[in-house]
């Protein structure tokens, strides 16, 4: 049977990854969907590859803290017990945050398009699509969101 240490380590993991969004092209939120978007048409200029950084949002710090105080309880004792609790608290609460922003970082693509109607634009978005020097592709437009896709 698995010990609640290991427990609330298995449900730190779940959550930190929970906390992760997509850029990517093909993914949509919810209110993006039933929406018109503009569709210019253009030729791919360019594609580097680039990190999209981590999110930061307080369920990794907080994830983190309770994990850090549980495991901070288990030692000392009496006053002593109540310092390493608050001390593993804070600790796992540092740790957590950090934990959060490299689990949820990404590979991504800076994709530069030269569009049909000359202009030279630039989008970074996730790197779960291919996309090459001379592609035809559409840049797909909507409130001030943009996408490039095949």
């Amino acid at each position: 049977m698995p010990t609640l240490k290991t427990c609330l380590i298995i449900l730190s993991l779940s959550l930190l990854g929970a906390c992760a969004s997509s850029n990517s092209g093909s993914t949509y939120s919810r209110g993006e969907t039933r929406q018109a978007q503009t569709v210019k048409l253009g030729t791919v200029e360019s594609v580097r590859i680039v990190k999209i950084e981590g999110t930061k949002t307080p369920v990794g710090t907080a994830t983190g803290a309770v994990v850090g105080g549980v495991l901070g309880s288990e030692l000392g004792g009496g006053k002593g017990k109540v310092v390493t609790t608050v001390l593993g608290a804070v600790a796992g609460g540092v740790a957590g945050s950090a934990a959060e922003e490299v689990i949820t970082k990404k590979d991504g693509l800076e994709i530069t398009v030269k569009l049909d109607d000359g202009r030279l634009i630039a989008i970074t978005q996730d790197a779960d699509e291919q996309f090459r020097s001379g592609d035809r592709v559409r840049v797909l437009e909507n409130n001030g969101t943009a996408r490039v896709s095949h």
